[in-house]
């Protein structure tokens, strides 16, 4: 049988809402009326139910989609080792390091496809026992293979593009990505990327525990940061192949394994639910701030939330500094010096980062400041921020930085130390070093 493709001629039609309860037929009638299994569903279809929590899980937490598809996802051969594929060799080694880090621009590779070019810079936890974290660089030039397909059981997928556009053929609809936008895709789900402008470059925060949430408002109320409202979710669209041969490539314990079948993966005709992967617009952040005094915690930039057992500490939190106006009176405004107990790895979509000067913090390129690893502006901008004219005054426009923030230590593999090779030397040096005392006790009468 020919391949039939069954889209909407422009593929990137969304559902607004996150968490929102969605659903979605690419045939009228392919949705079940008033049952999730039925006996014989419509058009011939095969039910599978997707499970993002524990079926017994609060129902204000539970995550679970039902889906429609054409031949269940079971079908295939086992899972074998991935050959030369780009994993690590064995148990990841981290390196835990109480020195500031920066790395400069991270390079693209023109020679790998999506799977290939993920890259482990930093972690802790362990897929295995669904706690923690993995920080990836991901750098394409190739799109997948035209019959393959890729998922990661191990967690949920935060995908930061900073270079070129990606088309995101997931089971459950065509997701469109490019810088200033992210997207997650959960644990499990199954998509094939393809490179709509060229090579791609960007970064992943991988999310070993529970899935992302909004924020709490607390005192906000009940608007701001990130609205439900501006996340969007794909709606169906279905292959009808049922004789090519597929890979289906799956990250499972930190390493790549892949199956065959004679079927593609993307048959869902119709689902419903509240498992799915989304996208959202930098953008949209409603930005909150001081105007009084006072540079306030960076928390009030939080876009997703990944909570622990703890209230209010999280695995892991993404964090935006978007274009903002400052006015705050008698106040130093760039954020001051600290020693955190949450560990902090920033990145730069664009621009520059208003509390960093001299173009050591380069788009594509990163930071890490570890737990209790003090930092803070650097000398130049310190010596700026404390003699400036505080009137109004927007910063970071045309720019984008943001941190992934975590409760964890972040170790560092041997990559994102060596390999990479773009680890600045001398980045505590050139940023703190320098300063100097400014201190002027009292003179004695």
């Amino acid at each position: 049988m020919p391949v039939t493709t069954f889209a909407s001629p422009d593929r990137y039609i969304y559902q607004n809402g996150f968490q929102s309860y969605h659903e979605t037929e690419a045939i009228k009638g392919a949705l079940p009326i008033g049952a999730n299994s039925p006996q014989k569903p419509p058009y011939g279809l095969y039910t599978e139910k997707l499970s993002g929590t524990a079926f017994t899980a609060p129902r204000c937490e539970n995550l679970q989609t039902w889906l429609y598809r054409i031949i269940p996802a079971a079908a295939h051969s086992n899972f074998v080792p991935r050959q030369l594929d780009s994993a690590e060799e064995g148990p990841v080694k981290f390196h835990q390091i109480p020195n500031q880090l920066r790395w400069d621009p991270f390079d693209i590779d023109e020679s790998v496809d999506w799977p290939s070019s993920l890259r482990l810079v930093a972690g802790a936890g362990s897929p295995e026992l669904k706690h923690g974290l993995g920080i990836y660089i991901f750098s394409a030039g190739k799109d997948m293979g035209k019959n393959d397909a890729f998922y990661s059981s191990d967690g949920d997928f935060l995908i930061v593009p900073q270079h070129g556009e990606l088309d995101i053929q997931t089971e459950l609809g065509y997701i469109h990505a490019r810088p200033n936008e992210i997207v997650v895709i959960p644990r499990g789900i199954r998509y094939r990327v393809t490179l709509m402008a060229g090579p791609v470059r960007g970064y992943i925060l991988e999310l070993y525990k529970g899935h992302f949430q909004l924020p709490e408002l607390g005192p906000i109320g009940s608007n701001g940061l990130a609205n439900a409202r501006d996340f969007q979710a794909p709606v169906a669209a279905y292959d009808n192949d049922t004789t090519s041969e597929w890979t289906i490539v799956t990250k499972f314990g930190g390493q790549l394994f892949e199956a065959k079948q004679k079927h593609t993966p993307f048959d869902v005709v119709a689902w419903h639910g509240l498992y799915y992967p989304y996208k959202y617009d930098l953008g949209r952040f409603n930005v909150i701030g001081s105007t009084s005094y006072d540079h306030p915690d960076p928390s009030i930039y939080t876009v997703l939330t990944g909570p622990s057992d703890h209230v209010g500490t999280a695995v892991a939190d993404f964090v935006i500094f978007a274009p903002r106006w400052l006015v705050q009176e008698d106040t130093f405004r760039p954020p001051w010096y600290h020693r955190n107990n949450m560990s902090e790895f920033m990145g730069l979509i664009q621009g520059e980062y208003d509390a960093k000067t001299g173009g050591g913090f380069k788009p594509a390129g990163a930071s890490l400041h570890n737990i209790m690893s003090a930092h803070g502006p650097d000398a130049e901008t310190h010596e700026r921020a404390s003699n400036a004219d505080l009137k109004s005054q927007k910063v970071g426009t045309g720019s984008i930085a943001f941190m992934f923030e975590s409760c964890y230590m972040l170790g560092v593999t041997d990559w994102g130390l060596e390999t990479c090779q773009k680890v600045q030397k001398e980045y505590n040096k050139h940023s703190w070093e320098t300063l100097k005392s400014n201190f002027a006790p009292p003179t004695e009468v």
